[in-house]
């Protein structure tokens, strides 16, 4: 049943809205998030559909991400807010702010571009899907489980906080992941042609991250004219784990001026 999406919402003052990745949660944006509420916004770290504390559906598109965040604002009564996504995350911000461009006044887009992205999440999807919690009775064997698959260790510790107790003695995912398995095709998908937002745009970039390369600045360009991209050192695909110094800093610069 599609409902309101979960959220946890910190400070008070200008409403700003963070959107994880693909297999994250509103939890991965805590720290950030709260630093955020520290420089006057009402931050609303907010699970996408198949995520986190939020709804689970057979359905799952940018279109609905889009829809389900318009509820959102709506029910929220947010208008004149900032937006941060990261990759997915991020193509869900730049759909909504060119759909509801008179709700968003500032976009932060993190290490993803409105270009077209091949599959490249099976490997992650065919080990989580290998996971039985039948057998698998914690985190421990599932991670001995996942790095069949998986051997870089901090992206296993990224999937595995989405484990909990379901019930006594019975793991689950947070997320919906025979939704998102079977919906992997929608997550690469481009922003629609025709989609422009003309306000401020921010696109931050990890320093060794492909995500944004240099041929994708004249798209980024035609879909939003106002963009300027920073650039994280030393920082990969997750950014804001990787420095979140630096990204907090050229974030906040940029929403507060």
């Amino acid at each position: 049943m599609e409902g309101q999406l979960y959220s946890k919402i910190l400070g008070q003052g200008k409403p700003l809205i963070i959107l994880h990745g693909f297999l994250g949660m509103s939890d991965n944006w805590k720290t950030l998030g709260s630093k955020f509420a520290e420089e006057g916004f009402e931050v609303h770290l907010v699970d996408q559909r198949n995520h986190g504390r939020s709804f689970h559906s057979d359905q799952f598109s940018y279109e609905l991400l889009t829809e389900d965040l318009l509820r959102y604002c709506k029910y929220h009564q947010l208008e004149d807010l900032s937006i941060i996504g990261h990759s997915m995350g991020g193509k869900t911000a730049m759909l909504f702010a060119t759909t509801h461009r008179e709700l968003v006044e500032k976009l932060v887009v993190v290490d993803i571009s409105p270009k077209y992205y091949p599959v490249h999440h099976q490997t992650i999807l065919n080990g989580l899907l290998s996971i039985d919690f039948n057998i698998t009775k914690s985190r421990k064997e599932a991670d001995e489980q996942l790095s069949r698959y998986i051997p870089e260790l901090g992206i296993r510790q990224f999937l595995l906080k989405n484990i909990y107790w379901k019930e006594k003695e019975e793991l689950a995912f947070r997320f919906d992941l025979n939704a998102l398995n079977d919906n992997i095709e929608e997550i690469g998908k481009a922003l629609p042609q025709e989609a422009v937002y003309p306000n401020e745009t921010l696109f931050v970039k990890g320093e060794k991250s492909e995500y944004i390369t240099a041929d994708d600045q004249q798209l980024i360009q035609k879909h939003f004219p106002q963009a300027s991209i920073s650039v994280v050192q030393g920082a990969g695909h997750w950014v804001q784990a990787e420095n979140p110094k630096m990204f907090f800093e050229i974030t906040s610069e940029f929403l507060k001026r």
